[in-house]
C-alpha cells in the first residue's frame, strides 16, 4: 500500500520539530519538513487577525501531499491556506492551540493543561514527541565507553536551558547540583548529565567541574547519548523548564524528579502541566523524600496517531 505524503510546518524550533516529526513517524507517512517564514508585519500579528492568504507567508515548495502537520503560531495560516487551495482532500493537523476557530483544522492536538475544547480536539497528557521505546532500547549500550565502570546505579540529569519563563542563574543551578550531590553520596549512584540544545555552554562546563571525574557529563548535544541515558537510568531528573523533555522521560515508566528553576514570569501553564503529572504519579520534586515507584509508560504520540488513523480511514 502506498504511503500517504505529508508536509510538516514549524518555526524551526527543536521542540516543535520533535512533535511534528514524532506524529508523522507514528502515522507512518512520507514527509518533508518546512520552516515557515511570515512576510513583513504579519510576523507580529496574531493568527486570528491574519488573512488566509499566500501574501502572508513565503512560498513553500512542495509536491503532492495528503496531510499537513503544523506546530506553532507562525504555521497556522500557511496550514489553513495550503489545505483550502489543494485540488484534493487534504487533512490538516495542528499541534498546540492555534488561537483561531477550530473548524479550520481536521484535528487539533493540544495538551490537557491548555484546556483547548472542540469536537476535533485530541487532548494529550503532556507533549507528544519523536522518541520511541525501540529507539531507547536500541541505544542502551551507546554510553558504555563514557560511564565509569563500577557497581553504582545510574541516575540521569536531563538539562534544558533559559527561556522567557525561566532564567538559569548560577545560584539556582548550584542549588540543584548540591541537592544531586547529596543524594549521590547518600544513595551511591553515578550521575550522567545530558545537555539539550538550549543548555548554555558555561552550564555544561560548570557541571563538568562540579561533578568531577566521579560522574559522567556529556559535553555536546547527542541524541544517542540522550536515548542511552534514559535506557540505563534507574531514576531520571529533569529541569522544570521543558514539558517536552519531561514527557519524553515519561515514556520510560521510570521515576522522574523535577529540578526547580525559579520563574522570571508567570509560569502557571507549566505548573498545571506538572500538577497533572504529579496526579498521574509520574513526577516528584527533587528534594522530596527519595523513593522508587512505577507508573504506566506514557506514549501519547502513538495513542494520538491511532485515533487519527481510525478517523482518516473511516
Amino acid at each position: 500500500m502506498t504511503k500517504l505524503k505529508g508536509i510538516l510546518l514549524t518555526q524551526g524550533m527543536h521542540g516543535m520539530i520533535s512533535q511534528v516529526e514524532g506524529l508523522a513517524k507514528a502515522l507512518d507517512i512520507d514527509f518533508t519538513h518546512h520552516t515557515v517564514e511570515l512576510n513583513n508585519f504579519w510576523k507580529i500579528i496574531p493568527p486570528k487577525l491574519t488573512p488566509i492568504s499566500q501574501s502572508v507567508y513565503k512560498s513553500i515548495d512542495h509536491d503532492n501531499f495528503d496531510i499537513i502537520i503544523s506546530c506553532g503560531r507562525k504555521s497556522v495560516i500557511p496550514s489553513i491556506h495550503l489545505k483550502n487551495n489543494s485540488n484534493k482532500k487534504v487533512f490538516n493537523i495542528h499541534i498546540q492551540d492555534p488561537k483561531v476557530d477550530s473548524k479550520h483544522f481536521d484535528f487539533i492536538i493540544a495538551p490537557e493543561h491548555d484546556e483547548v475544547i472542540g469536537q476535533n480536539v485530541i487532548s494529550t497528557k503532556g507533549a507528544i514527541h519523536y522518541l520511541t521505546e525501540n529507539e531507547i532500547n536500541e541505544n542502551k549500550n551507546y554510553l558504555n565507553s563514557f560511564i565509569k565502570k563500577d557497581e553504582r546505579k545510574i541516575w540521569t540529569l536531563v538539562m534544558g536551558g533559559p527561556t522567557k519563563y525561566y532564567d538559569y542563574s548560577s545560584k539556582n543551578i548550584k542549588e540543584i547540583f548540591i541537592k544531586i550531590s547529596e543524594l549521590s553520596k547518600k544513595h551511591n549512584f553515578q550521575l550522567v548529565v545530558i545537555p539539550s540544545m538550549r543548555t548554555p555552554t558555561n552550564i555544561i562546563q560548570y557541571a563538568k567541574s562540579y561533578f568531577g571525574d566521579n560522574h559522567t557529563v556529556i559535553m555536546d548535544v547527542d541524541k544517542k547519548a540522550y536515548l542511552s541515558a534514559l535506557a540505563i537510568a534507574q531514576n531520571i531528573i529533569v529541569t522544570c523548564d521543558s514539558s517536552s523533555m519531561i514527557s519524553e522521560a515519561a515514556l520510560t515508566g521510570k521515576p522522574i524528579y523535577i529540578a526547580s528553576i525559579l520563574p522570571k514570569k508567570n509560569d502557571k501553564r507549566f505548573q498545571k502541566f506538572r500538577n497533572l503529572f504529579r496526579e498521574l504519579n509520574i513526577i516528584k520534586n527533587l528534594g522530596e523524600q527519595f523513593e522508587n515507584w512505577n507508573y504506566e509508560k506514557l506514549d501519547e504520540t502513538n495513542r494520538v496517531a491511532s485515533i487519527i488513523k481510525q478517523k482518516i480511514n473511516s
